[in-house]
């Protein structure tokens, strides 16, 4: 089932916490809402699951206005950060229990709990107490007693926050692949984005209350549309400089460590301030005669060694760059200074903005 928001915003007396925003959620796709605390991310699941209105503007799924239709009574289903189980019902009990609110017999609740349980891998466990459980199969009990009342849209607020890398990683393909086979839409909100890079059909990427990038995993880590998104979805140099010529989609920014082409998706002008954005597995050590587009010389400060891939630290004279490398072998190093390049797609130039370390 499809979403949509038509200029909603939420106001808290003088605080915006949502300015008005348009989108749309397709039907059937795992969408994330990715940001730091504190910029309106679950405000918005709040406006889809109605335990909150919009101050102005409307939410619409399924084509139906939901203005005064309470959480109950709309197709969906919200798995709390804090799972919210009840910890002195069994695992099937906790799963029936919407059931158990819509007046299903108790054999037919135990039944369709235990088809659930099958679902997400839990068939045993079902006479169980969920402080019996580990984190990984609390979380799956949630996800069962939301796929209980057969919801049209499973909203999920950071469900994965609580639990240690490993079981997170595992808990991801889980997700995805329930989702796939449910047909389910998923709007999933995270800070992660490892999360959201990993799972989601598309992201939308928000910032103090704005939606300030939607596109796919690769739009938004290739292609980020401010310095806000180039900085928060993943690592990546930063070289500030002013723009000296543009044509043709690409610009020439002078910086202090020199002169670089790159991508100019903006379409800034000659003169114009701007800073060129580089992911470190795109900046690499230049091999024999080797002439990529752009260039520069540095002195490694230190390799962090970090299993298949080591990132190097390089100082240029006017900073530092970080370059990020497959390992091979013992990954030997030329003796005195690095040369390094990329090429003039690898990079790209955006307009000075908020950045996630302001």
């Amino acid at each position: 089932m499809d979403i949509a928001l038509d200029g909603a915003a939420v106001r808290f007396g003088e605080f915006q916490a949502v300015h008005p925003t348009d989108l749309t959620i397709r039907a059937s796709e795992f969408f994330s809402i990715l940001g730091p605390s504190g910029c309106g991310k679950t405000t918005i699941l709040r406006l889809l699951s109605g335990f909150l209105d919009p101050s102005e503007g409307e939410v619409r799924i399924g084509g139906q206005p939901m203005a005064g239709i309470g959480p109950s009574d709309r197709p969906t289903a919200l798995i709390f950060q804090n799972l919210a189980l009840f910890p002195l019902m069994s695992v099937w009990e906790n799963v029936a229990f919407g059931l158990e609110m819509r007046g299903w017999k108790k054999a037919q609740r135990r039944d369709k709990a235990h088809e659930l349980l099958r679902m997400v891998a839990l068939d045993g466990q079902a006479d169980k107490l969920p402080g019996e459980l580990s984190g990984g199969q609390r979380q799956r009990v949630a996800i069962a007693r939301a796929l209980a009342v057969e919801p049209a849209v499973l909203l999920l607020d950071e469900p994965l926050s609580a639990l240690d890398l490993k079981l997170r990683q595992h808990m991801r393909a889980e997700l995805k692949q329930l989702q796939k086979a449910t047909g389910i839409t998923f709007v999933y909100i995270t800070h992660d984005q490892g999360e959201a890079l990993t799972m989601s059909d598309r992201v939308a990427v928000m910032n103090r209350g704005w939606i300030v990038q939607v596109g796919s995993a690769d739009d938004v880590y290739h292609r980020p549309e401010t310095a806000f998104v180039a900085t928060f979805v993943g690592e990546t140099n930063r070289l500030p400089g002013r723009i000296e010529t543009a044509s043709d989609g690409k610009a020439r920014i002078a910086t202090p460590e020199g002169a670089f082409v790159a991508e100019n998706p903006a379409g800034l002008s000659s003169g114009a301030e701007a800073i060129l954005f580089l992911r470190p597995e795109r900046l690499h050590l230049l091999a024999g005669r080797e002439t990529p587009a752009n260039t520069l010389t540095g002195k490694l400060v230190r390799r962090d060694m970090e299993g298949a891939f080591s990132t190097l630290v390089v100082e240029t004279g006017a900073g530092q760059l970080t370059v990020q490398r497959v390992n091979a072998g013992t990954d030997p190093l030329p003796d005195g200074p690095l040369h390094l390049g990329f090429s003039d797609s690898a990079g790209v130039i955006l307009p000075p903005g908020d950045t996630a370390d302001d």
